[in-house]
């Protein structure tokens, strides 16, 4: 009976992976034809600093340096419970500084909350809202991208998200290769095939109008994801840019890295159990494959938690003395299941090549794979630690310019 019970989860983990890399095949092509338009729409950029001091000055020359006409967009960074000088430097760059001090509701979410109700009292009014990381640097034709997209009809966008400090060690290397994974053969098939796209946290564009309909009401760890899923609930959407570049920062450390993504699946628990089966039950019952897939993509942490204790117990069943005494999918049909595992794992090479990624990334192949075996014992440990709350600081104290992402990327 266990057997059995080990069998049929193997086989629905080979289901959800195959899905995957049949939808990748979608990614391999960009359809480059977009309209464009005049600049129309007025934007309100928030900027979500906790302590950024160090960083947040570089972000700010960067956005005032837009092409995009000057008075149709604000810069309005959130001083999210700061202790250091972070609201004093943006007010010397010219630009509005609201200073939040709420100890007892900490991270993004509840800034982004505060923040919207503070702008609604503002005189002047924005077509759309965009949100950054202090950390993040902008691609100068970030807005005009958005207000393509915004008079095409989308109402909530995501942009091409990239690490602006790929080389620094071997873990933002792994990040800067997720990435690319990511923005290649996970996000552009779902905007090639119409389907919803997922919000990543920074680099999103909502329609100001969507926003006060529906308020935002994601407060969880991955509010990013959480509002993936109430956008998705009402038949809105979100869309990917791929032009639309934004360079965020990564951790230099293993351990800043395990923090973070403790945090990241911790919240991706919390948001899974309490949409994705609604969801799917919601698109099942209105046949939307947008819906089933944003369910599916959310119920993604479990696959990866379930698939990672189902392998360590095969292969410690295997490699222990006798005979194995459970059935692998491998068992039955070696040649198809071994052609979807090396199917899964030859997209990393892939998307760099689609992506034209510097060649000494090949060369971080070994710690990348290092980095996605460490994701293992993370996603457990998030599993039984998912109704922490507790937000963390992810500490930025390298100031990199936008000039020396770029000339890093020629190199």
């Amino acid at each position: 009976m266990f057997d059995h019970l080990l069998f049929g989860l193997q086989i629905i983990l080979a289901i959800v992976g195959g899905y995957q890399l049949f939808l990748s095949i979608f990614g391999w092509y960009r359809n480059k034809k977009k309209e464009q338009f005049t600049p129309q729409k007025t934007f309100a950029i928030f900027v979500a600093a906790h302590n950024e001091e160090q960083v947040v000055g570089a972000l700010i020359e960067n956005l005032k340096n837009l092409n995009y006409p000057k008075d149709m967009y604000d810069i309005m960074v959130i001083c999210d419970n700061c202790t250091d000088k972070t609201a004093e430097i943006v007010r010397q760059h010219g630009v509005y500084a609201f200073e939040r001090h709420n100890a007892k509701l900490r991270g993004k979410g509840f800034a982004i909350e505060w923040m919207l109700k503070e702008l609604w009292k503002q005189p002047k009014a924005y077509d759309a809202i965009v949100m950054f990381d202090a950390d993040n640097l902008v691609s100068p034709d970030y807005l005009i991208h958005m207000n393509n997209d915004l008079c095409s009809g989308s109402k909530v966008i995501q942009a091409y998200l990239d690490t602006k400090n790929p080389h620094d060690s071997w873990v933002t290397a792994a990040y800067a290769i997720t990435y690319w994974y990511c923005n290649r053969l996970w996000q552009l098939p779902r905007q090639n095939l119409k389907m919803a796209n997922f919000l990543g946290g920074t680099g999103m564009c909502f329609d100001t109008a969507l926003i006060k309909e529906m308020g935002w009401g994601a407060t969880s760890l991955v509010e990013d994801l959480e509002f993936t899923m109430r956008c998705v609930q009402r038949g809105i959407n979100p869309t990917f840019n791929y032009d639309a570049k934004v360079y965020d920062e990564k951790p230099l450390t293993y351990k800043a890295s395990a923090t973070q993504r403790l945090r990241w699946m911790q919240g991706h628990f919390d948001v899974a159990r309490r949409y994705s089966l609604p969801l799917l039950w919601q698109g099942l019952k209105e046949a939307n494959w947008a819906k089933i897939d944003t369910a599916v993509y959310a119920m993604n942490v479990y696959t990866l938690m379930i698939s990672s204790i189902l392998t360590v117990f095969l292969w410690a069943d295997k490699l222990l003395p006798g005979h194995a005494h459970f059935t692998s999918t491998y068992d039955i049909s070696p040649f198809w299941f071994t052609l979807l595992t090396v199917g899964a794992y030859i997209q990393f090479p892939l998307a760099l090549i689609l992506e034209k990624a510097p060649l000494r990334m090949f060369k971080m192949f070994p710690g990348f794979i290092v980095f996605l075996i460490s994701w293992w014992p993370i996603t457990i440990h998030a599993f039984f630690t998912q109704n922490n709350k507790q937000w963390s600081h992810t500490l930025h104290t390298r100031v990199i310019r936008l000039e020396e992402v770029r000339k890093k990327q020629a190199s």
